[in-house]
């Protein structure tokens, strides 16, 4: 079994969770997926099934959208409900739409971010949440990420908690963590702030509705129909420009082989090659040549 599966991630589990009972239900253990989703978030995670799980690597590069909700005037050690709260401060008087609008337009583009010390990132190596939990802090590395829109799509004014709910959507690129981006948000309103949900809507080119929970994959195996709902490594990589290769040129791709680009009448970065319809390599362009960057299958 070879392709990707876009299975919709419950609230309450961890990623390796999935993929645990996913090798379980699929009786392989070749299975991997795209971004790693935090246990209190729910939403599209992309799983990479036999030979398809070298496309990780362009899933992740592909960006993603996020609906979410941002509470003003709490903060939390982990910048969401899972964490000890650290920081409050009412919100005397609703803060109005504009200023909420103005301070997501400073959030937006090429922005640097310093990831939560209850976060995966390797400082010296070991995990910031290994360092988090033993009481330590230590120096984060900055990283730049993209911000392609986050905008407001709900408002909420809470007059006995002097609290305020902000509902957002976001579409960002790889790397993003979007409670700090949330927290940053509160901050540019003078307030300490926390993520109080978060789904993904898109990760991989995948939708929410193109989704199987894990009771729907149980079904589906059961159904034995599973094999509808797992998508060929040729779809995932659609956007790519794709070549079709000829008995010839499959012998050479076999074997690791370069191929002349005047010969793929085509001049891009990267190429997916096609045999029987089906991708089994990524080539890059390399001068006059074309060379192997994956290679999907040989068979």
């Amino acid at each position: 079994m070879n392709g990707v599966l876009p299975l919709y991630k419950e609230r309450g589990m961890t990623s390796f969770d999935c993929i645990r009972r996913l090798r379980q239900l699929l009786h392989t253990k070749k299975i991997g997926h795209s971004g790693t989703l935090d246990p209190n978030v729910s939403g599209v995670l992309p799983i990479c099934i036999g030979n398809a799980t070298k496309l990780v690597p362009y899933l992740m590069e592909s960006g993603k959208v996020y609906a979410g909700e941002l509470l003003i005037g709490e903060a939390t050690t982990t910048e969401d409900l899972d964490g000890e709260v650290v920081a409050t401060k009412e919100v005397s008087s609703p803060i109005s739409e504009s200023q909420i609008q103005l301070a997501m337009s400073e959030l937006t583009g090429n922005i640097t971010q310093i990831p939560p010390m209850y976060s995966a990132v390797k400082v010296n190596g070991k995990r910031l949440y290994e360092y988090a939990r033993a009481g330590e802090t230590v120096e984060r590395p900055q990283r730049q990420v993209t911000i392609n829109k986050f905008v407001m799509t709900s408002n909420h004014y809470d007059v006995e908690q002097r609290q305020q709910r902000v509902r957002f959507e976001v579409h960002c690129s790889k790397g993003t963590y979007v409670r700090t981006l949330a927290v940053d948000l509160a901050k540019k309103l003078g307030y300490p702030g926390t993520m109080s949900s978060l789904t993904r809507l898109k990760s991989g080119g995948f939708e929410l509705d193109q989704t199987l929970s894990l009771a729907d994959v149980e079904e589906e195996v059961n159904n034995q129909t599973i094999t509808n709902y797992i998508f060929p490594a040729r779809f995932v990589l659609r956007n790519y420009p794709q070549v079709e290769l000829t008995d010839q040129q499959w012998k050479l791709v076999q074997n690791g082989g370069w191929l002349k680009a005047k010969q793929l009448h085509h001049d891009e970065k990267e190429l997916v090659l096609l045999y029987d319809d089906e991708a089994k390599a990524i080539y890059q362009k390399n001068g006059v040549n074309y060379k192997p960057a994956t290679m999907i299958s040989t068979k």
